[in-house]
């Protein structure tokens, strides 16, 4: 179900326009430029550092959230396909039958392997309080609905994410379905090192 309250906009559309001042890349790295996220800095630098070159090369596609009342950029997403690796330890057996129909399953360690589509960044603008404007449930929304549009075409029912562990963000995912499955550790751009928990839901 479309919102419209929101325009989203696939920053390929800038990218098609080349180096127009007024529309194409030009345009769009000026607007990006203006992004805040001070909550989580990695947000704001994957979309002002890494959001356009990762689009070019098809390694994740970036899409705009606009206000349609003024056109103010109120927050991203960015999506992908990417392969996954789900203990069977880890799920319930519910979700265990969904995943034998569109996976292979390792035996010898219990895994199961498929493609899912990955919410690879979900950030609010709050640049000028920008981020009142628009709700963390309707920016997953927005998300969402761009994948089962993807999802009506092309199939896949599994949709996975990476959430800071903060009981804040795992309520909010638990709320909406997403079952945590495994964490992994990584590093920041300032090279620090943090745990980031695994969630996927089927859709």
């Amino acid at each position: 179900m479309s919102d419209n309250r929101f325009l989203i906009i696939n920053i390929r559309e800038y990218l098609a326009l080349g180096t127009d001042e007024e529309a194409g890349e030009p345009a769009l790295v000026k607007l990006l430029s203006g992004f805040s996220c001070p909550q989580n800095k990695d947000v704001e630098y994957f979309l002002k550092e890494n959001a356009i070159e990762f689009t070019k090369k098809s390694q994740s596609v970036t899409y705009l959230v606009f206000s349609n009342i003024d056109g103010a950029l109120l927050g991203y997403f960015s999506l992908t396909l990417k392969p996954l690796i789900v203990k069977g330890t880890s799920i319930s057996k519910t979700i265990s039958k969904k995943l034998q129909r569109i996976s292979q399953f390792n035996k010898e360690i219990g895994t199961y392997t498929m493609s899912a589509y990955l919410i690879a960044q979900l950030g609010k603008n709050f640049s000028n309080d920008l981020n009142k404007r628009i709700t963390g449930e309707e920016l997953m929304n927005l998300a969402m609905n761009t994948i089962k549009e993807v999802q009506y075409k092309v199939g896949g029912i599994v949709v996975f994410l990476e959430a800071n562990d903060k009981e804040k963000l795992k309520l909010f995912y638990e709320e909406r379905n997403f079952k945590e499955f495994d964490s992994r550790m990584t590093f920041s751009k300032n090279g620090e090192e943090y745990k980031l928990l695994q969630y996927l839901k089927v859709l």
